[in-house]
């Protein structure tokens, strides 16, 4: 009776992974496209898991996915003369359920957070009224390594915070003292990266708090008032025109972070956890547009996300990063902070 139980329990066991492994080689090599996509784009824009896309398939599928699924960014610099920081108008009356979600708050309140849930994710908006509050800090190890985002947090006793730009990171161990890209602070270049080839340009505020997303360089954007900035990308909204995406964008399903500003002058911290089935998958860069168009973006950038993404409030990480450190945070190398 022992023998014909175990018996049995084997052929389910056998009938299970036969299954998985069908719906396995349907998703990858089957008529639907959308896994295939979905896997190659994921997996080519992470900065170490490139073989889970070259185990399964050829360089010639993976660039024509690749040229199927992409971002194509305005041509355009932030028309600085287009945001109007005293256009916030009081108003019991809303356009839209999102309008009321930003604009609904206390007159001297300077954020509040907003819980942002879709299919196949869940994250968290700041929406920060007074842009005068942001600054960019960077690790104070910077170029030995970075510092987890709590810790900055907590540091400069900030209200809110998010991870900016991006590192290197070689092999997936790399520890965020390295940044890719030029970081400014106080209109001073502070790191010369290298380029991160993944579009976009410098994202910062100038003097007057207004987000500046342009391809100029570093000292020519300084000069014409840029004071805190990150080199990262791709620019998803420029002067109000969103950028194409064709496809899911190019980057498949991941964490994201982004930074925008309304034409009000709102500015929204946007961070989207991933890669944690039964909770959040994550968002496509497709998806991460229309959820910034949706809160009417007027300027919006992509940052870096994966393992990196996260969100502090008051000293406590509200969001769910997907690092393998005890917190699931990541070393970094700056984080952009609301005082």
């Amino acid at each position: 009776m022992k023998n014909k139980t175990k018996k049995n329990k084997l052929v389910i066991l056998f009938i299970v992974l036969d299954v998985m492994a069908c719906i396995f080689l349907f998703c990858t090599y089957g008529p639907i496209s959308y896994f295939r996509d979905l896997l190659i784009t994921t997996a080519m824009t992470t900065k170490s898991h490139h073989y889970l896309a070259r185990t399964l398939y050829s360089d010639n599928l993976i660039n024509k996915v690749l040229s199927q699924n992409y971002t194509q960014e305005v041509n355009e610099n932030t028309n600085i003369g287009d945001i109007d920081l005293d256009s916030i108008v009081e108003t019991d009356k809303y356009e839209s359920e999102y309008e009321k979600q930003i604009l609904e708050h206390d007159k001297d309140q300077v954020y509040k957070i907003i819980e942002l849930e879709g299919t196949g994710y869940k994250g968290f908006m700041a929406v920060v009224y007074d842009p005068s509050k942001i600054e960019l800090v960077t690790s104070k190890y910077l170029s030995n390594r970075g510092q987890m985002l709590k810790e900055m947090s907590i540091e400069y006793d900030s209200l809110v915070s998010i991870n900016a730009g991006g590192f290197a990171d070689g092999g997936g161990t790399g520890n965020g003292g390295t940044p890719t890209g030029t970081v400014i602070k106080d209109s001073k270049i502070v790191y010369q990266g290298v380029d991160t080839g993944w579009g976009g340009g410098l994202a910062g505020f100038t003097k007057d708090n207004i987000l500046v997303l342009t391809k100029e360089s570093a000292t020519k954007a300084i000069a014409s008032g840029l004071e805190d900035a990150v080199e990262f990308g791709p620019f998803l909204i420029v002067n109000g025109k969103r950028s194409i995406t064709k496809g899911n964008g190019g980057w498949g399903v991941a964490p994201r972070t982004a930074l925008a500003q309304r034409k009000d002058g709102i500015v929204l911290f946007i961070v989207i956890d991933g890669r944690q089935p039964g909770y959040s998958v994550g968002i496509s860069m497709a998806g991460l547009t229309d959820l910034l168009v949706q809160y009417k973006a007027y300027n919006a950038v992509n940052l870096d996300g994966g393992a990196s993404s996260s969100i502090v409030e008051k000293g406590i990480t509200i969001s769910k990063p997907c690092a393998y450190s005890s917190t699931g945070e990541r070393w970094i190398p700056n984080a952009w902070i609301v005082k």
